[in-house]
């Protein structure tokens, strides 16, 4: 059986400023007009990170827009949410960020059996050299992929 996923939103940056070692899934709190309004789409995951605080996985700086019908219910759109994860995942983690310097970066938010998740990337940050050759690589493979399929139009 296939899970149905559905991404609501994307950090298209982190890819580009960080070497993702590894992923993690993630529950989040929420607040009811939190969840209408990500269902919408009015959510930005740009300038996000995630810590290990009083033993607690939170993410910061995640920006949701309130919800219109929302009035007195609606709550700062760049409150610190709580991530729902096992103790040991989250020491482990705290383990890798304090020891290793490594950054909790989320990736992307999505539904799941119509529970909102996220994507959590324990990454190193690139620089800009590395950065650089990404771009090379990435467009010599266009160049190579573009001129495959002109030779094989012509043969």
């Amino acid at each position: 059986m296939v899970e149905a996923v559905k991404i609501l939103a994307q950090n298209r940056k982190a890819r580009h400023d960080y070497f993702i070692e590894e992923t993690f899934e993630a529950g989040i709190e929420l607040k009811g007009t939190e969840v209408k309004s990500i269902r919408m789409g009015k959510c930005n995951l740009k300038d996000c990170y995630a810590a290990v605080a009083g033993g607690e996985m939170l993410v910061y700086g995640m920006h949701i827009s309130p919800y219109e019908n929302g009035n007195i219910f609606n709550t700062d759109p760049l409150r610190t949410k709580r991530l729902l994860m096992h103790k040991a995942e989250i020491r482990r983690l705290d383990q890798a960020v304090s020891l290793k310097g490594l950054t909790l970066v989320p990736l992307e938010l999505y539904l799941k059996q119509g529970r909102v998740k996220l994507l959590l990337a324990l990454c190193k940050g690139k620089h800009n050299y590395d950065k650089r050759d990404d771009i090379a690589k990435r467009d010599a493979d266009r160049e190579i992929s573009r001129s495959m399929r002109r030779d094989a139009k012509r043969g």
